[in-house]
């Protein structure tokens, strides 16, 4: 496996001391996003998202299924995340990382488990056929922070997609082509999205989206999913120093003005 280079003592040295000044190499201010662009389509229930120069596509599909006994009336909400080469030469194909399996674990409790997409909504016949949503998230150019930048795309993609219409006469089910009726969008309660926090020099400085140069000389960092109402959908944080309850509080307090930023921007793209 090819790993990716290790940053230089005196590229340690300088990060560090310019965000001690309270600057970042690429210009930003601590709390501040790289530029986000948001781009829907051509087909149903595709995003590519690119953060900086971090670039990820999410693709919605659907099939008709059986349900679990347990669950006659719910539908499947299911994440395939995909790290390859060609985001990154760290990664490898056909083995999946720490890394990866750390954002799909995020990204699924912030959409599937903080119940943002009404499950039971995709029920077409309870205990028989029940709609199957998949979510495919491929990672097209790593320069930090995919865990945002996966979820932006993967909540985009959900908001664009729209699943056939469905008529039900007794026992018969038919399924409407999109050139015979109006595709149906998905029943969204909320969008949770994901700001991800790095910590430097045992906790006492912090930046939001972290490129890649940042991530490699972090200390920990800490991923909070929150929508627009200020809920917060998950908090992961997988190892790295400990913070303390203010720092965590401030976060949040950051966090909920930098969802609210990225909402406007995702609905206004739904818009145009």
């Amino acid at each position: 496996m090819v790993k990716e280079v290790e940053p230089s003592i005196n590229e340690r040295n300088f990060v560090l001391q310019a965000l001690r000044e309270g600057h970042r190499i690429d210009g930003r201010g601590p709390y501040d996003f790289r530029s986000l662009k948001i781009s829907l389509g051509p087909e149903l229930g595709q995003a590519e998202i690119q953060l900086g120069r971090t670039r990820v596509l999410a693709k919605v599909s659907c099939e008709v299924t059986r349900p679990y006994p347990d669950k006659p009336t719910e539908g499947f909400l299911i994440f395939n995340t995909e790290l390859s080469p060609l985001a990154s030469p760290a990664f490898e194909i056909g083995r999946p990382s720490e890394e990866e399996i750390l954002i799909s674990r995020i990204i699924e409790k912030a959409l599937r488990r903080s119940r943002a997409i009404d499950t039971e909504g995709l029920c077409i016949v309870a205990g028989e056929k029940v709609w199957s949503i998949r979510v495919d998230i491929h990672f097209l150019d790593h320069e930090g922070n995919l865990i945002d930048c996966a979820c932006i795309a993967a909540i985009s993609a959900l908001l664009h997609f729209r699943r056939p219409d469905v008529t039900v006469s007794g026992e018969e089910v038919t399924i409407h082509p999109v050139e015979e009726r109006n595709p149906v969008p998905l029943s969204i309660h909320h969008i949770p999205i994901c700001v991800t926090f790095s910590f430097f020099d045992n906790g006492e400085l912090l930046v939001v989206d972290a490129n890649l140069l940042e991530e490699q000389l972090r200390t920990g960092d800490m991923t909070i999913a929150m929508n627009s109402h200020r809920e917060i959908c998950t908090l992961s944080k997988a190892g790295g120093i400990p913070l303390d309850i203010e720092q965590v509080f401030r976060c949040s307090k950051i966090a909920a003005v930098k969802v609210q930023e990225i909402t406007e921007q995702i609905q206004n793209a739904l818009k145009s």
